[in-house]
């Protein structure tokens, strides 16, 4: 016998929560703003508009269907299963953060504050969850759009996805030091290159509007977010007599994976912007970048 589908509602703690573990009271937290120019009346009117859109999706949830909440921070701990349908209750880049713990559940992206994001990702009003539900559930979802994504994966098996783009680099953004090719190691201009920079870029179309295009991205065709196609870029290139700036941006498809050799003490690989759920890169290591296997199958 099948389990009932269960409605995962994912959320993040908000501005006006964190500003009151902060501060202790919200005459405290309003003294605070007040001495930086900026109102906390603004702040605590978008902190209810998320909690009321929470409470009237978890209202929607069919009574036969399992309910659980996870909250951001808890993601890299939260077992997904596969009857799952994952209900995103907040920003676009919730919703990419969200993306890389899962193995093809259907995603449902419910913005909480119309108007203030692109909501490319969240796409649907917290009135329409019940519906949505429903047909995610029943497998009768009008469209569900296979969002590209981008994987790492280091020669010790560590293994990282993200939905916009990954970072390699020095954690503190500073200059990093790597070996920088194809990865058969020549791909007919030349071998890997040595390189000093602030890190390597390499995103999806979804992120490829985003960080990757305003650091030199947009020198390339963005592709669509559903096109098997990644987009890399290198960040502030250093020429010197050891380094070279050849290798500068570049497109990957199908099975064709860039490769950096570390050498530097540390790098690090994170992905959409999650900088402590980071893989560690220590000299010598290897790790190749390119298209993963699955897709964020979100609801159109």
């Amino acid at each position: 016998m099948s389990l009932a589908p269960r409605a995962v509602l994912v959320h993040r703690t908000s501005e006006y929560e964190e500003l009151l573990a902060r501060h202790g009271t919200h005459g405290q937290a309003a003294f605070y703003l007040s001495s930086r120019g900026r109102s906390l009346d603004e702040v605590a009117a978008r902190h209810h508009r998320a909690l009321r859109a929470l409470t009237e999706v978890a209202a929607a949830v069919p009574l036969s269907w399992r309910q659980a909440r996870v909250e951001r921070a808890d993601l890299d701990r939260f077992l997904f299963g596969p009857e799952d349908v994952v209900v995103v209750v907040g920003a676009d880049g919730l919703v990419a953060n969200t993306a890389k713990y899962l193995t093809g559940q259907v995603v449902v992206g419910i913005d909480t504050d119309p108007g203030r994001g692109l909501g490319v990702l969240v796409r649907h009003r917290p009135g329409d969850a019940g519906a949505l539900l429903r047909a995610a559930g029943h497998g009768r979802a009008a469209r569900v759009d296979e969002l590209t994504m981008v994987e790492a994966v280091a020669d010790d098996t560590q293994r990282l996805l993200a939905l916009n783009e990954i970072y390699l680099g020095r954690p503190d953004h500073q200059t990093s030091r790597y070996r920088l090719g194809p990865d058969d190691g020549d791909d007919g201009t030349g071998p890997a290159e040595a390189q000093a920079s602030s890190g390597v870029l390499i995103g999806t179309g979804t992120g490829a509007t985003g960080w990757l295009r305003s650091l030199g991205g947009g020198a390339l065709p963005a592709p669509s977010p559903t096109d098997p196609v990644l987009v890399w870029c290198v960040r502030e290139a250093w020429p010197s007599p050891t380094t070279g700036t050849s290798r500068l941006t570049g497109v990957l498809t199908g099975t064709h994976r860039l490769r950096l050799t570390v050498e530097s003490e540390r790098l690090v690989a994170f992905g959409d912007g999650m900088e402590s759920d980071a893989l560690e890169l220590t000299w010598g290591q290897t790790v190749r970048v390119g298209l993963a296997d699955g897709a964020l199958r979100l609801l159109a």
